[in-house]
C-alpha cells in the first residue's frame, strides 16, 4: 500500500475526515442550543455591565457600575452570605454523604432502601422543599418547636431571626445536597478494587488504616469533582433564599445572586445587576480554577 510521508494512506486521512465531520454534525444541535441560550446571553450581560439599562432604554457609563459594586452595603452584605453560606454547607454536607456512602456500602443492612430514601430530598423541586421547611419552622405551628416544648426547650421565630435565618437555610442546604454526595461517593467506592482491602487485612491494617490509607486516596478524584460542584452551586444559591425569607430579616440571608435578582428583576435596574453577574461570573471562575490548580485530583495518590 502505497503511503504518504506522514505514513497515513489518503484514503485513511478522507475517512477520518468524513468521521470528524460527522461527529461536528451530531454535535451542531447542542452547539446551537449552547450558543442561543448560553453564550450569546453571557456576552449581551457583559455589554449590559457598561450600560445603565432598565429594559427599554441603555445608555453607556463605562465602569461606573463595576464602581458601584464596592460602595453596596446590601452587596458586600451578601457577599458575606455567600461565603457563610459556602463555608457551612459545603464541608458538613461532604462529609455526612460520605459517611452514608461508607456505611450504606459496607455494613447496613436494607441498603436499598435507605439509599432512594437519602437522595429524596435531590429529586424534590425547590418551592416544594420550602413549603415543607417553612411549616417545619413556622413559629406557631412548626414541628421544629413543638419537639423543643416536648424536651423543655424555649420556641425560637427562626426565619425571622437575624442570627438564625441563615443557619436555617444553611441546615436545608445540606439537607438537599447529602443524598447527592452520598450517591456520588457511593459509585467511587464501588470503584475501588477490593483486593486491596484483602492486601491491608492481611497485613493487620484496622478499618480506620483502611480507610485513610486506601479510601480516602482512591476517592480524591470523586471528592474533587463533588467540591467544585458545591463551591459553584453555593454560589449560585437563591431559590431557598428567595422562597423562604425573600433575604430577610434585615438582609440576614440575602445571597449574591439573591440581590442580581432584586437589582435586575424588582429594581428594573438591568446594567447595574449585569455587572454583579459578570461580577460572580469571575469570582467563580478564579475559584475553580484556583481549586483545580492546588487542589488534589488523585493523580499522586500515596498508596503506600
Amino acid at each position: 500500500m502505497t503511503t504518504t510521508s506522514a505514513g497515513t494512506s489518503p484514503g485513511r486521512r478522507r475517512k477520518k475526515k468524513e468521521s470528524d465531520a460527522i461527529g461536528y454534525l451530531f454535535m451542531l444541535p447542542n452547539l446551537i442550543i449552547y450558543g442561543i441560550f448560553v453564550f450569546i446571553p453571557t456576552l449581551c450581560t457583559i455589554f449590559y455591565s457598561f450600560t445603565n439599562f432598565d429594559l427599554f432604554n441603555w445608555k453607556f457609563v463605562g465602569l461606573s457600575n463595576y464602581s458601584k459594586i464596592f460602595k453596596d452595603s446590601f452587596f458586600m452584605k451578601a457577599i458575606g452570605n455567600t461565603l457563610l453560606y459556602a463555608a457551612g454547607t459545603i464541608f458538613i454536607s461532604m462529609a455526612i454523604g460520605l459517611l452514608l456512602a461508607v456505611l450504606l456500602n459496607a455494613f447496613v443492612p436494607g441498603r436499598k432502601l435507605f439509599r432512594p430514601l437519602f437522595y429524596l430530598p435531590n429529586t424534590i423541586s425547590v418551592i416544594a422543599a420550602c413549603m415543607a421547611w417553612l411549616y417545619i419552622y413556622n413559629p406557631n405551628t412548626g414541628i421544629l418547636n413543638y419537639l423543643l416544648k416536648l424536651f423543655g426547650g424555649t420556641p425560637q421565630s427562626w426565619l425571622l431571626d437575624v442570627k438564625l435565618s441563615l443557619l436555617c437555610i444553611m441546615v436545608m442546604g445540606i439537607w438537599s445536597t447529602l443524598g447527592y454526595n452520598m450517591i456520588v461517593f457511593t459509585s467511587g467506592l464501588q470503584g475501588i478494587p477490593e483486593y486491596l482491602y484483602e492486601a491491608a487485612r492481611i497485613d493487620g491494617a484496622g478499618a480506620w488504616v483502611q480507610f485513610t490509607r486506601i479510601t480516602m486516596p482512591m476517592l480524591a478524584p470523586t471528592t474533587f469533582f463533588l467540591f467544585v460542584m458545591a463551591v459553584i452551586n453555593s454560589f449560585q444559591e437563591f431559590g431557598h433564599v428567595y422562597t423562604m425569607t425573600n433575604g430577610g430579616p434585615m438582609n440576614a440571608t440575602t445571597t449574591i445572586v439573591h440581590q442580581i435578582y432584586m437589582n435586575g428583576f424588582e429594581g428594573y435596574k438591568m446594567g447595574y445587576a449585569s455587572s454583579q453577574a459578570v461580577f460572580l461570573l469571575v469570582i467563580t471562575t478564579l475559584v475553580t480554577l484556583l481549586t483545580f490548580r492546588y487542589g488534589d485530583r488523585g493523580g499522586d495518590a500515596d498508596m503506600a
